[in-house]
């Protein structure tokens, strides 16, 4: 017969279900500590932030595509620079001047058949606009770097229509500003766009408007200038080196027929003076009858 232990009985006032004495003090749960006051009101917000990242991550990925928000985003930074020194009225107006000339060079660049990026500004800087190539000979380079002082020149021109119109002085000043900027980019020099025509003008040209750069780098005491002096400088070096040793198809690039560059220069040199008379007839001190 098998025997089994006989257990000792519980000491008295020994609850079992409670697992405690009679006498024994209440106890409370034990309190887990409280994670730090950052991690409870941060941490559901990173999450939030994580979960929307993981759910619209596709969204994210084709902002930069959008040309229209680049175009808008850099325009808005160029006008808040460009109002710490002529106040937002006057900052507007230019940076429209500058998206007007860069859309010349758009709008050329599509008809060349060539497909051209949204404008994107640079402050202090002015616009820049990319593509795989500016045509596929010397005089489509011509066109594309002269349509921007076309259609820039004509929205200078209207500044002036409001300013008789309305009498205001910023729209002078404005036009005034365009036409010495579209007169800057006709500077025979690669890559300003006088430099483009060159190409189908005279490409030795680029050493003339190069030399011409340098002392406008004293005169103006803008390091600007001389930023744009050193581009032209490699710039300048890089095509000439190109044109020389590219053998024949960099030949049949630069080959344009007598009546081709002879329109190219009457267009430039049309500009040109144009472009003078127009700021002869903006400056703040004559008035046009």
């Amino acid at each position: 017969m098998e025997s089994f232990p006989v257990l000792p009985a519980p000491p008295s006032g020994y609850d079992p279900e409670r697992q405690r004495y009679d006498g024994d003090p209440p106890t409370s749960p034990i309190e887990e500590p409280k994670p730090p006051l950052f991690k409870r009101t941060l941490g559901p917000v990173i999450a939030a932030i994580v979960a929307f990242i993981a759910k619209f991550k596709s969204l994210l990925l084709l902002l930069p595509k959008l040309k229209l928000l680049t175009t808008a985003g850099t325009m808005f930074v160029s006008i808040a620079a460009y109002a710490l020194i002529w106040g937002f009225p006057f900052a507007i107006g230019f940076v429209i001047l500058l998206l007007v000339h860069e859309m010349g060079h758009v709008i050329q660049l599509r008809r060349e058949g060539i497909k051209a990026s949204a404008p994107m500004f640079v402050p202090f800087l002015g616009a820049v606009i990319s593509a795989r190539s500016l045509g596929d000979n010397a005089l489509a380079e011509a066109r594309v770097g002269l349509a921007g002082p076309i259609l820039g020149s004509i929205g200078s021109a209207a500044c002036i229509l409001i300013w008789q119109a309305t009498g205001n002085d910023i729209w002078r000043a404005l036009a005034f500003v365009g036409f010495f900027l579209n007169l800057f980019n006709l500077l025979p020099v690669v890559p300003l766009d006088g430099g483009r025509a060159m190409a189908a003008m005279a490409p030795w040209m680029w050493f003339v408007g190069f030399a011409a750069l340098i002392p406008l780098v004293f005169i103006f005491h803008n390091p600007i200038m001389l930023i744009i002096l050193v581009f032209a400088g490699l710039e300048t070096y890089k095509r000439w080196r190109q044109r020389k040793a590219g053998g024949d198809a960099q030949q049949a690039y630069y080959r344009v027929k007598p009546l081709d560059r002879g329109l190219v220069a009457v267009v430039y040199l049309s500009l040109i003076a144009l472009l003078v008379v127009g700021m002869h007839a903006t400056t703040l001190n004559r008035s046009i009858p």
